[in-house]
């Protein structure tokens, strides 16, 4: 099916941040920009951003890209405009619902991709039934990780084809030489031992463990600092926690980062910890968790909780370790373990770098996406 755009239906795109976004536009960076047009809702800043892509991107007049009529006129539109044989859901639903009218307007194929939240839907009678109707509209519906296509296929059933379309790490921009001496400075951390972890303050990524099993780690390793980099709703309640435990000299919360500024905090660890954790029974939970792979693409040990995917991310006591995400004191052991020993430290973050340019890279990704957009015959 070579020759002919790709059309990019997605209300996730830049420069709005997070982690669907950002899975995109890199997604999208690794393709012809010739072969891509872009149907996106609008943000502040997004002409600018625009202005500065090799492709065009069109703009709906909403904050949120909804499958509607008047979507999928404008849709259908540039499917004809700009010749689009095929067609990529940023986010299959809701806006895979469109599919039936791009396929009249003469896209041949179409793949839609799912990011981890919906593997909650699944669970949910309405909401299954809805990505039901989605997948039998598509050609192939992508997913992130054995844990979501073990959700996903069950309720799927045989409806379309599934096909892993993972995340990819910039191993040139997340890699051992970055450089964390500014950020220890910045903090007062010196050369102290470090535990980082790089992620929005929500209750599943486990910050909160991390804070109540730390009065553990100092008593082996009085110097240790814990560094909780990024903002978000728990943050009021860490910092109370941090006061009224008395860390306000070992625990340093930096709120929100820049992405150009993450390699830089992940370098200033020693050791990188997420301690993640699935909650309302399975419907909050992580897809995968693309800071493990970044912090070992950093050559940083990574400690990983057991929520969804995330266990993927670690070659278990090679990389680093998967621990029990409700025992503060199993997570408090494996990370004093790591600090007493930077030798082995060190020789889990040589192996998670080099995994990560095998396994992860977005070299190994683009071939994948090439592959699903526009098989071989």
């Amino acid at each position: 099916m070579s020759g002919g755009r790709t059309l990019v239906v997605t209300n996730d795109f830049p420069p709005r941040q997070g982690g669907i976004q950002t899975f995109v536009a890199a997604l999208l960076a690794t393709r012809p920009p010739e072969s891509l047009v872009v149907l996106a809702s609008d943000h502040p800043g997004s002409a600018a951003h625009d202005a500065s892509l090799p492709y065009p991107v069109v703009r709906a007049p909403t904050g949120m890209l909804l499958p509607t009529p008047r979507t999928a006129r404008t849709a259908a539109r540039l499917v004809r405009e700009h010749g689009c044989r095929t067609a990529f859901f940023g986010a299959a639903a809701p806006l895979g619902l469109l599919a039936p009218a791009l396929r009249r307007a003469g896209v041949q194929r179409l793949v839609g991709a799912t990011h981890g939240h919906e593997t909650g839907w699944v669970a949910l009678p309405a909401a299954r039934q809805l990505l039901q109707r989605i997948a039998a509209g598509l050609d192939v519906l992508t997913y992130i990780s054995e844990y979501t296509h073990g959700r996903l296929a069950p309720a799927l059933g045989d409806r379309t084809q599934l096909v892993q379309l993972s995340p990819g790490v910039d191993v040139d921009r997340f890699t051992p030489d970055a450089d964390g001496t500014a950020v220890r400075a910045r903090y007062g951390l010196g050369s102290d031992p470090v535990v980082v972890c790089v992620s929005r303050l929500v209750p599943r990524k486990g910050q909160d463990v991390l804070v109540e099993g730390w009065s553990q780690v100092l008593a082996r390793h009085p110097r240790a600092k814990l560094l909780l980099v990024g903002g978000g709703p728990l943050e009021p309640a860490l910092r109370r926690t941090v006061a009224a435990r008395g860390f306000a000299g070992s625990v340093v919360l930096t709120g929100g980062v820049a992405p150009a500024d993450l390699p830089a905090h992940y370098a200033a660890g020693d050791v990188f910890a997420m301690p993640c954790r699935t909650r309302r029974g399975g419907l909050d939970v992580e897809g995968l968790g693309m800071v493990f792979l970044e912090a070992a693409a950093c050559g940083r040990p990574v400690v990983a909780g057991t929520s969804g995917g995330a266990p993927e991310t670690v070659q278990d006591g090679v990389t680093g370790h998967v621990v029990d995400p409700r025992s503060p004191t199993a997570v408090a052991d494996v990370l004093t373990d790591v600090l007493a020993d930077p030798g082995r430290a060190r020789a889990m973050g040589a192996a998670g770098r080099a995994w990560v340019e095998q396994r992860w890279s977005w070299t190994t990704i683009a071939s994948t996406f090439a592959d699903v957009l526009d098989p071989a015959p």
